[in-house]
């Protein structure tokens, strides 16, 4: 059978390829093994070595742990105003001082790393108290003016 006139160079077809389906038959091509080679882990089914890296320390052990831990953090510490009323009454916080960071870490009441304080409402505060620090609620903001105390809020 022969064409009459130009070729067309450009000429694009769909070929349909047909879907190779292993485990088939021989006739197939992929046949009895269905390509996986005879016998051992790799050839059954539903198995897969992952992070297996042939007996090398796999990335995933040699790699430092950081789970949940955020590299950038800022440890808060929290202060209920009963807590400071405690210190007091212990006499580890005079009513003269000024309580902020230094002081607390001083005392060893916060830990070395902490950065910030915040004061939360939880009790009452019979003495006026001299505060400094990064954060406050309204509560303790409403009872320490009510006291007479003063509050320093440092800015961010």
């Amino acid at each position: 059978m022969r064409r009459e006139g130009k070729m067309n160079l450009n000429f694009t077809s769909k070929i349909k390829k047909k879907k190779i389906r292993p485990g088939r038959g021989i006739g197939s091509g992929k046949g009895k093994t269905s390509g996986r080679g005879h016998k051992g882990q790799k050839s059954r089914r539903g198995v897969a070595i992952k992070s297996f890296e042939g007996g090398q320390m796999p990335l995933y052990r040699r790699l430092p742990k950081r789970g949940f831990n955020p590299i950038k953090k800022n440890p808060v510490a929290i202060f209920n105003i009963e807590k400071i009323q405690k210190f007091i009454d212990a006499k580890k916080i005079k009513n003269s001082d000024k309580i902020d960071i230094l002081l607390l870490k001083k005392l060893k009441l916060v830990g070395k790393k902490t950065k910030k304080i915040k004061i939360l409402g939880n009790g009452e505060l019979k003495d006026k108290i001299n505060l400094e620090v990064d954060f406050i609620s309204k509560s303790v903001k409403d009872k320490l003016s009510k006291n007479g105390s003063t509050i320093k809020i440092k800015n961010i």
